[in-house]
């Protein structure tokens, strides 16, 4: 199969070590880390992205006079605080993993996502694409920030502005890395162990798993943790344990 993959910056890696295996033909394309903060931007973003395709306009796709075509769209993202709701392709069909975000695609599983969370209230979760695309909190935030505050607003404002600011850290308490063992993540272990420190929060570790990823590479779409959009349709909410369903009013 030719697959066409959008996907979010910190899944980079994994998608770039499964796709370099697999047997498919696999065309990604990857948006910053952050857009999930804002839903409707990030909704925005990406149907832009599945526009062009349906239309051949992709710049990140093969020419025009090349005469093989996809067979499918693959969003690499999870519901992400229904910043994929809405998403619709009048070409092809997109397919979808059923995941609250992408912590269930680094783990393998929205069931072991669930195990993990319900018993580590208030955990942060660190991987290597997350260190090397966002401002993770922990001490290099923290001294860049407030450097940024002093320059705009001078030193008593910073301190005010930076106590607001942390504030928001008062619900967790650990820092959990997931370690992916095909990839050397010692530096980012201990960046990680030094941003727990930093906050006063437990350090964990939690193997990741590559199978739903790559099964959702390699084609291999079961109900249960893949959703299939027909063209025409759109991805829906479903608040239940399916996460995501078919809108079946367009």
């Amino acid at each position: 199969m030719r697959l066409k993959v959008l996907a979010c910056k910190v899944l980079f890696r994994e998608l770039s070590l499964i796709a370099a295996k697999s047997k498919n033909y696999i065309d990604i394309t990857t948006l910053r880390q952050g857009l999930h903060d804002t839903p409707n931007v990030l909704r925005e973003q990406l149907q832009k992205s599945i526009d062009l395709i349906d239309r051949g306009e992709d710049i990140h796709s093969c020419g025009p006079y090349y005469d093989e075509d996809f067979d499918a769209i693959l969003i690499a993202y999870g519901l992400c605080s229904n910043g994929i709701a809405g998403l619709s392709s009048k070409k092809y069909k997109l397919v979808i993993p059923r995941a609250h975000d992408c912590i269930t695609l680094f783990l393998g599983s929205k069931e072991l996502y669930k195990q993990y969370f319900d018993s580590h209230k208030g955990v942060y979760w660190f991987n290597r694409g997350w260190l090397e695309n966002a401002p993770m909190p922990g001490k290099r935030r923290y001294e860049n920030l407030r450097e940024i505050y002093v320059e705009h607003y001078g030193e008593e404002n910073a301190d005010y502005l930076m106590e607001f600011e942390q504030s928001w850290l008062k619900g967790y308490n650990w820092c959990t890395f997931i370690d992916w063992p095909e990839f050397d993540n010692e530096d980012a272990k201990e960046e990680t162990k030094r941003s727990a420190e930093f906050l006063n929060w437990n350090y964990d570790e939690i193997r990741g798993d590559k199978k739903l990823l790559e099964d959702f590479l390699n084609g291999n779409w079961d109900d249960e943790r893949f959703l299939i959009v027909p063209p025409g349709k759109a991805v829906a909410p479903s608040y239940d344990d399916n996460i995501i369903k078919v809108d079946e009013s367009y």
